[in-house]
């Protein structure tokens, strides 16, 4: 067994940790946060990281109001340009905490007067002396280079910031993310099953769209970094003003449909795919039939953790979504002959600047 599936499995054991741990210290920030609460959130991130960022800037806007953006580090780190701060919260998001550009611009971020939030797996890197508030994934050390463990644990650590800003998310709603978690892995099986089918598969396109967005962009990273698959990744709004145009028949399409907002635009985009006769793979809540109709193939996630009345039906969603998607690409890698644990050219940490 590879490591990045053993780290996959240990997930639900690494969101029950964090969320245990950390917890306290959320409820903590989010009585200071009361008298502090910022006008606009910038999130900053790279690879994985950046797609936890972009799950939060989704899941900040829909659940708080408050603005929020992602950062370009390139906007301080090449053209050196003067940005205005002062009350703004600005998140730094690093699995290793140790990428340049990210701590670059929390350390400028804190030194023109924002509040400075990092959020790590590792507690003695950099990011922790350059913001004036840690929270720790608990996920311990991640040895694959292809990020999974850690990826569902800063999901986790933007539900309890979106919390500690005053987000109406019940913390024992969750507590049962988890199991939610635990649940998605017994697809493993029927997993390994469909990605033998797709073993010359060399290019596909993923759609997801609002809270699924990010997993569109973490589920195609991961075909790309482990299986040497382009793959692009689009909206489903997007996705239909030019890039539909790739699709012949057969062309392997894969596509988020939770329930919420976002089915009718998945439903739309999928019968236009079934006229193309593309090959379309479906990640959505078991006992859903709504796209069944329509596509080729789906990945039903059993028992999802349901919002309180008034949130989106798809709030609790992506963390067990992504779930099905990191077996697949992992088994997928071994079938084709790859080792998912060292893509090659690729190393754990990343310095840019």
């Amino acid at each position: 067994m590879s490591l990045m599936i053993r780290e996959i499995e240990e997930q639900p054991e690494t969101l029950e940790r964090t969320l245990r741990e950390e917890l306290p210290h959320v409820r903590r920030f989010r009585s200071f946060l009361e008298k502090r609460r910022p006008p606009v959130i910038v999130l900053a991130a790279r690879g994985t990281s950046d797609n936890a960022a972009l799950f939060g800037r989704y899941l900040l806007e829909t659940t708080t109001g408050i603005l929020s953006s992602l950062a370009a580090p390139s906007v301080l780190t090449l053209y050196r340009s003067q940005i205005q701060w002062r009350g703004a919260l600005v998140v730094g998001i690093s699995q290793s905490g140790e990428s340049t550009d990210t701590n670059l611009f929390l350390e400028a971020a804190r030194k023109g007067g924002a509040t400075t939030i990092g959020v790590t797996n590792s507690a003695s890197s950099s990011i922790t002396r350059l913001v004036d508030e840690l929270f720790l994934v608990r996920a311990g050390k991640e040895r694959s280079v292809a990020a999974t463990k850690t990826y569902t644990g800063q999901l986790l650590m933007m539900y309890l910031l979106a919390y500690a800003l005053g987000a109406p998310l019940e913390p024992a709603r969750m507590e049962r993310l988890p199991a939610a978690a635990e649940r998605a892995l017994r697809l493993k099986p029927a997993i390994a099953e469909m990605a033998e089918r797709y073993r010359y598969m060399d290019h596909a396109v993923v759609v997801g769209r609002g809270l699924n967005y990010a997993n569109a962009f973490e589920f195609a990273l991961k075909m790309m970094e482990t299986c040497y698959v382009v793959a692009e990744r689009f909206s489903s709004a997007d996705f239909l003003h030019g890039p539909i145009a790739l699709v012949e028949r057969a062309f392997p399409v894969f596509l988020f449909a939770p329930p919420g907002p976002t089915r009718n635009a998945t439903r739309t985009i999928l019968e236009k795919l079934r006229k193309l006769e593309a090959e379309t793979i479906v990640i959505g809540e078991a006992g859903d039939t709504t796209n069944v109709p329509y596509a080729t193939r789906r990945i039903s996630v059993p028992g999802g953790v349901r919002p309180a009345k008034g949130l989106p039906a798809d709030l609790f969603t992506p963390i067990p979504y992504i779930v099905p998607a990191q077996l697949f690409a992992a088994t997928l890698a071994v079938q084709k002959g790859l080792n998912p644990d060292r893509p090659r050219t690729l190393t754990k940490i990343t310095r840019t600047i």
